[in-house]
Protein backbone atom coordinates (compact mmCIF):
# COMPACT_ATOMS: atom_id res chain seq x y z
CA UNK A 1 0.00 0.00 0.00
CA UNK A 2 1.08 3.96 -0.66
CA UNK A 3 2.70 5.22 2.03
CA UNK A 4 4.29 8.23 3.02
CA UNK A 5 6.92 9.05 5.76
CA UNK A 6 7.57 12.94 6.41
CA UNK A 7 10.51 13.93 8.45
CA UNK A 8 12.95 17.07 8.75
CA UNK A 9 10.34 19.23 11.14
CA UNK A 10 11.75 21.26 14.20
CA UNK A 11 11.48 24.97 16.07
CA UNK A 12 13.28 27.60 13.87
CA UNK A 13 14.04 31.15 14.71
CA UNK A 14 12.52 33.47 11.96
CA UNK A 15 14.44 33.84 9.22
CA UNK A 16 15.82 30.81 9.25
CA UNK A 17 15.55 27.14 7.52
CA UNK A 18 14.55 23.87 7.37
CA UNK A 19 14.22 21.09 4.64
CA UNK A 20 11.33 18.76 5.04
CA UNK A 21 11.10 14.92 3.01
CA UNK A 22 8.77 12.88 2.56
CA UNK A 23 9.94 9.25 1.65
CA UNK A 24 7.46 7.09 -0.51
CA UNK A 25 6.76 3.69 -0.89
CA UNK A 26 4.19 1.27 -2.32
CA UNK A 27 3.98 2.65 -6.08
CA UNK A 28 6.27 3.57 -8.66
CA UNK A 29 7.35 6.88 -7.23
CA UNK A 30 7.29 9.55 -9.87
CA UNK A 31 4.07 8.59 -11.33
CA UNK A 32 1.91 10.58 -9.08
CA UNK A 33 0.38 14.09 -8.39
CA UNK A 34 2.10 14.72 -5.01
CA UNK A 35 1.53 17.92 -2.70
CA UNK A 36 2.85 19.83 0.25
CA UNK A 37 0.76 20.69 2.49
CA UNK A 38 0.07 22.79 6.07
CA UNK A 39 -2.33 23.09 8.89
CA UNK A 40 -2.02 26.13 11.13
CA UNK A 41 -3.61 25.93 14.63
CA UNK A 42 -7.12 27.06 14.12
CA UNK A 43 -7.17 27.01 10.27
CA UNK A 44 -7.78 24.93 7.03
CA UNK A 45 -5.41 22.62 5.42
CA UNK A 46 -3.70 24.67 2.68
CA UNK A 47 -1.87 23.74 -0.56
CA UNK A 48 1.95 24.73 -0.14
CA UNK A 49 3.71 23.18 -3.32
CA UNK A 50 1.86 21.09 -5.61
CA UNK A 51 3.89 18.74 -8.22
CA UNK A 52 3.11 16.71 -10.79
CA UNK A 53 4.81 14.10 -12.62
CA UNK A 54 6.77 16.40 -15.17
CA UNK A 55 7.84 18.86 -11.90
CA UNK A 56 5.70 21.66 -12.61
CA UNK A 57 5.11 23.03 -9.48
CA UNK A 58 2.93 25.64 -8.06
CA UNK A 59 3.28 27.09 -4.92
CA UNK A 60 1.49 29.03 -2.30
CA UNK A 61 1.70 32.57 -3.49
CA UNK A 62 2.74 33.29 0.20
CA UNK A 63 5.69 31.15 -0.28
CA UNK A 64 7.17 31.26 -3.58
CA UNK A 65 10.73 32.87 -3.64
CA UNK A 66 11.63 31.00 0.09
CA UNK A 67 10.08 27.18 -0.36
CA UNK A 68 11.66 25.47 -3.26
CA UNK A 69 10.74 21.62 -4.02
CA UNK A 70 13.03 19.00 -5.33
CA UNK A 71 12.84 14.85 -5.67
CA UNK A 72 15.00 12.04 -5.42
CA UNK A 73 13.65 9.17 -7.90
CA UNK A 74 16.92 7.35 -6.24
CA UNK A 75 15.46 7.35 -3.11
CA UNK A 76 11.87 7.92 -3.82
CA UNK A 77 11.72 11.03 -1.71
CA UNK A 78 10.34 14.68 -1.72
CA UNK A 79 11.80 17.34 -0.30
CA UNK A 80 10.68 20.72 0.43
CA UNK A 81 13.42 23.40 1.22
CA UNK A 82 12.01 26.19 3.19
CA UNK A 83 13.99 29.29 3.56
CA UNK A 84 13.51 32.44 5.35
CA UNK A 85 11.15 31.22 7.37
CA UNK A 86 8.43 33.39 9.07
CA UNK A 87 6.32 32.81 12.04
CA UNK A 88 3.37 32.34 10.06
CA UNK A 89 5.09 29.55 8.57
CA UNK A 90 4.36 27.90 11.80
CA UNK A 91 2.07 24.76 11.32
CA UNK A 92 2.16 20.70 10.99
CA UNK A 93 3.24 20.10 7.42
CA UNK A 94 1.86 16.68 5.05
CA UNK A 95 3.10 14.84 2.21
CA UNK A 96 0.72 13.53 -0.26
CA UNK A 97 0.19 11.88 -3.02
CA UNK A 98 -2.78 11.99 -5.49
CA UNK A 99 -2.75 8.61 -8.41
CA UNK A 100 -2.49 10.99 -11.38
CA UNK A 101 0.53 12.05 -13.61
CA UNK A 102 -1.15 15.77 -13.44
CA UNK A 103 -2.44 17.84 -10.54
CA UNK A 104 -5.08 19.77 -11.83
CA UNK A 105 -6.51 21.35 -9.77
CA UNK A 106 -5.49 19.77 -7.44
CA UNK A 107 -8.10 20.20 -4.48
CA UNK A 108 -6.70 18.54 -1.28
CA UNK A 109 -9.94 15.99 -1.33
CA UNK A 110 -8.27 14.85 -4.73
CA UNK A 111 -5.49 13.69 -2.73
CA UNK A 112 -5.53 10.42 -1.89
CA UNK A 113 -2.57 9.34 0.69
CA UNK A 114 -1.53 10.99 3.32
CA UNK A 115 1.63 11.10 5.43
CA UNK A 116 1.46 11.51 8.83
CA UNK A 117 2.72 15.41 9.18
CA UNK A 118 5.72 17.10 11.01
CA UNK A 119 5.62 20.11 12.81
CA UNK A 120 7.09 23.17 12.03
CA UNK A 121 7.46 25.71 14.43
CA UNK A 122 8.80 29.61 13.38
CA UNK A 123 9.66 31.29 16.60
CA UNK A 124 9.84 35.12 16.10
Amino acid sequence: QVQLVESGGGSVQAGGSLRLSCAASGYTYGTYCMGWFRQAPGKEREGVAIVDTYENTRYLDSVKGRFITSQDYAKNTLYLQMNSLKPEDTAIYYCAARATYLCGTARIRDFGYWGQGTQVTVSS
